[in-house]
C-alpha cells in the first residue's frame, strides 16, 4: 500500500499541483486523513499508476464520466488538471458534446459554464 500511495501521490501532485494537493492532505484530520490516503493510494496510485493509458486519456475520461455524474466541484478541480495534462480547448468542447448527447443538454450547459470560467482564468 505504501507503493501505490507514494505512485499515487506523485501523479495526483503532476496533475493537480503540488500546492493544491498538499494543502488538501495538511487539512486532513483524524476523521478524513484515512480517506485522503486511501484515495490517493487507490484512485491515483492504482488507477493513474499504471502505462497502459496516457495521462491526458485518463484526464479526457475523466471529465466524461465527472461530468455525467454531474459531480461539478470535481469537475473544475478536474477540468484544470486536464488542461495540465495537455487537454486543448477543442477536446474539452468535444467531451462537452458528448456529455450532452448522453447526458443530457442540462448538464451539457453546466460543463460549459465550468469550463468557460476555468478557461477565461487560464488566458489571464
Amino acid at each position: 500500500m505504501d507503493d501505490m500511495f507514494e505512485i499515487g501521490l506523485a501523479k495526483r501532485k503532476a496533475t493537480l499541483g503540488a500546492e493544491y494537493v498538499e494543502k488538501n492532505l495538511a487539512a486532513a484530520d483524524d476523521f478524513t486523513l484515512p480517506f485522503q490516503e486511501a484515495m490517493t493510494a487507490w484512485c491515483w496510485g492504482f488507477g493513474w499508476g499504471d502505462e497502459a493509458i496516457d495521462v491526458k486519456t485518463r484526464s479526457m475520461m475523466n471529465l466524461s464520466m465527472i461530468g455525467a455524474l454531474g459531480k461539478m466541484t470535481e469537475w473544475e478541480l478536474h477540468l484544470r488538471g486536464a488542461m495540465t495534462n495537455g487537454v486543448t480547448r477543442e477536446e474539452i468542447r468535444a467531451i462537452i458534446h458528448v456529455i450532452g448527447i448522453y447526458c443530457g443538454v442540462p448538464q451539457a450547459l453546466e460543463c460549459f459554464r465550468v469550463a468557460k470560467k476555468v478557461l477565461a482564468e487560464s488566458e489571464t
